[in-house]
């Protein structure tokens, strides 16, 4: 909705438009007419719609294509249509002025100009010297331009236009909160009160279908609104003129004046200091796991494809593609479980934060919530600076980035954490994330510097394989206070002689750190799991000396925590994304 908007009068010389600004401004008919009146605002607290007016005696031609209500005469129409935008037309509204003069009606000779020309809004009968419907003109002057007809109807076509129906189709989706396909009474009344401030007397509500059920069969079913009968009636509100109320509803519901969510609508402002991280808080996946129960129809705790499209209707793009599947914990059919829905919402909170809040704003958080936006459903941590010398941490979502030379087993330890193993699962796919690069030691981005925990990963049966991981350390990690495990993948097999100058235990006895963790996924048991949860402890406990870190009762009090985190679906995937 705009912050004010102006009002041009136009028309060929001597009707009268400079007396109708006078008539409004003074309340009283002027003796003397200038030839001119000066342009003037009406403020905001007097209008019935609260947006300031700017109302102009235009006396030049029709070429402004500023969104604008004209009043004018049959003349000035073409005109005025010539030199705007097929798209952008401004709405009209046809004056007959001087109605004092006349002992009729001149609503016969207006009518077959409103049935030619779409673009007039309503037509008004009015007169400057006895004051007659003044103040209706500017208020429906006012009217056009906030709740105009043309984004929402086809006058020729008597129906409502494709992206009003989509539009108001998102919004019935998000307000069926049981995803039925109908709005029962309960529904509608928090959208009634979510849009208008107050529920609907029983009554009233009574009334509403009975109205759908006049006019449709399938309007109503189950004693409660379906989406043909949501459609019909707004289609009612505005060929009855109360466009208001189709308007008031997709404002509420973010929609702009083009019925595209407003950019302020899907990102909110969010500030988040340097060294800090984004996390969704409990109310956040209180909403989100509403909104799986809403589409687990079959109530099996997975989303089959069908289920994950239906849940996705509500965007304007599928915004998860099929390698989600592979990054997340999924069934025995591939379909993507509660724990890995959860995990990708997090994993999207801490990496894309700006595409999770526009994620929620086409779901409703905001809405359904009652919240001010969407930015209330994110945690912004405190600068890890503070966590080290509080020696703890308020995360709960940590970040760890895995690095190895190509083929030392990474991807096969990343599908692992999910329960995945090459004999149950042989992957001949490389997903989005997981691909496996041989990095230039001199090119490793902050990004990939940038996390709670380093897991360095070397295949045993390669004498090769070691030194990438030793070098890598050496000049990257050595200095830094990022906690770091080696990995020695592959341990199912013959392990071979590292070209290195020290071996691998050596290497990590010098530089105190904890011993390599031998590690295989060529198992037929699901791969265990207790090297993740040692990796999260060392992301939650960063302020430990690696010479700590080998006390077993160290392990086992601390676990305990990191077990409950990997448990509640807010530990360790976050975090395992970057690999080399």
């Amino acid at each position: 909705m705009s912050d004010s908007h102006t009002c041009p009068l136009v028309s060929t010389a001597k009707v009268g438009k400079t007396s109708l600004i006078m008539s409004l401004v003074s309340e009283e008919f002027p003796d003397d007419v200038p030839l001119r009146a000066e342009e003037i605002t009406i403020p905001a607290d007097v209008t019935p719609e609260r947006v300031p007016t700017h109302i102009v005696d235009y006396s030049g031609n029709a070429t402004d294509h500023t969104r604008r209500a004209g009043l004018c005469s049959d003349h000035w129409i073409p005109l005025i249509n010539d030199r705007t935008d097929k798209d952008s037309r401004v709405p009209l509204i046809l004056v007959g002025n001087k109605s004092d003069l006349v002992e009729h009606s001149s609503m016969e000779t207006i009518l077959p100009i409103m049935n030619q020309y779409s673009d007039i809004e309503t037509c008004v009968e009015c007169s400057a010297k006895n004051l007659k419907n003044i103040s209706e003109l500017f208020y429906y002057a006012q009217k056009a331009v906030l709740h105009p007809t043309g984004p929402l109807y086809c006058p020729e076509e008597k129906e409502m236009k494709p992206s009003c129906i989509k539009s108001l189709t998102r919004i019935f989706k998000v307000s069926d909160l049981d995803n039925d396909g109908i709005l029962n009474d309960k529904e509608l009344n928090f959208f009634q009160r979510t849009c208008f401030n107050m529920p609907l007397a029983p009554q009233a509500l009574e009334d509403v279908k009975n109205v759908v059920r006049k006019n449709m069969t399938d309007g109503v079913e189950d004693n409660g609104l379906t989406l043909k009968g949501f459609l019909f009636l707004h289609t009612l509100f505005i060929q009855r003129g109360r466009h208001e109320t189709t308007w008031t509803v997709l404002r509420r519901f973010g929609y702009d004046d083009d019925l595209e969510l407003h950019q302020e609508y899907l990102f909110p402002l969010l500030k988040i200091p340097a060294d800090c991280t984004t996390e969704l808080n409990h109310n956040a996946y209180l909403f989100l796991q509403s909104v799986f129960d809403k589409h687990d129809k079959d109530r099996d705790c997975a989303l089959s494809p069908e289920e994950v499209k239906d849940l996705f209707k509500v965007f304007p793009y599928m915004p998860w593609g099929p390698d989600v599947n592979n990054t997340v914990c999924t069934n025995d059919q591939g379909w993507i479980t509660y724990q890995g829905y959860l995990s990708q919402w997090t994993l999207t909170t801490y990496l894309d934060v700006q595409r999770c809040l526009e994620y929620l704003g086409y779901l409703g958080y905001s809405i359904i919530c009652e919240q001010e936006s969407q930015a209330a459903a994110i945690t912004v941590t405190r600068n890890k600076r503070i966590d080290l010398q509080k020696k703890q941490t308020q995360r709960s979502v940590f970040r760890c980035n895995i690095l190895g030379a190509r083929g030392s087993g990474k991807t096969s330890f990343l599908q692992a954490f999910l329960g995945r193993n090459l004999l149950v699962s042989p992957w001949s796919y490389r997903t989005t994330g997981l691909h496996e690069v041989m990095p230039d030691f001199d090119f490793l981005s902050e990004e990939d510097l940038a996390c709670d925990v380093v897991c360095l990963v070397y295949d045993v049966n390669n004498p090769r394989s070691f030194e990438y991981c030793a070098k890598v350390y050496k000049q990257y990690f050595m200095d830094s206070k990022t906690p770091c495990m080696m990995i020695a993948s592959k341990s199912d097999l013959h392990e071979a002689r590292q070209h290195y100058s020290l071996t691998p235990l050596d290497f990590c006895r010098k530089n105190k750190l904890h011993p390599p963790q031998p590690w295989t996924c060529n198992t037929v048991d699901a791969p265990n799991k207790d090297l993740y949860t040692k990796l999260t402890t060392m992301a939650m406990y960063p302020h430990m000396a690696q010479a700590d870190l080998k006390s077993s009762t160290f392990w086992l009090r601390a676990s305990v925590g990191a077990t409950v985190f990997a448990v509640l679906g807010f530990a360790m995937y976050r975090a395992i994304l970057k690999q080399r």
